[in-house]
């Protein structure tokens, strides 16, 4: 699975994040592979959402913003974009499952709305899992 926005610098980042913990704690790093990215990746984490995500016991003080290629997302089977279009996002000839959870953008918000936002995505990636999961009939 890939989570994905235009800058890579907070909504997917957090989404990676809790996916990464949740696919751990779920023993499934054999059957989900996780990436991020963005379009027009920014220089760094917003440090609002690093302050949010720290209360959460998740540091993402030391992560990059990167750009997604194409090739990466042709590779996964469900993209999630954050609340941007995924017209940017999916190759024309992507036959994978696009989800837009349509989330609000945490840049220059104030962290009381960040936290909001956090705990929004938080909520969204254990039911991922649970659904994905049930899915391959994997429990946890």
């Amino acid at each position: 699975m890939a989570f994905v926005c235009v800058q890579n610098a907070g909504r997917s980042q957090m989404a990676t994040a809790f996916a990464q913990r949740e696919r751990d704690r779920r023993e499934a790093s054999d059957q989900i592979e996780i990436i991020t990215g963005g379009t027009r990746p920014a220089d760094h984490v917003h440090d609002v959402v690093v302050e949010a995500m720290r209360e959460r016991d998740i540091d993402l003080s030391d992560r990059t913003p990167r750009e997604v290629t194409p090739e990466e997302l042709q590779a996964v089977d469900l993209v999630v974009t954050m609340g941007c279009s995924a017209a940017d996002v999916c190759p024309a000839t992507w036959n994978g499952e696009n989800r837009d959870w349509g989330l609000d953008d945490p840049h220059e918000r104030p962290l009381k709305e960040v936290r909001e936002i956090r705990d929004e995505i938080e909520r969204r990636v254990v039911a991922l899992f649970d659904e994905l999961l049930s899915e391959t009939g994997s429990t946890e």
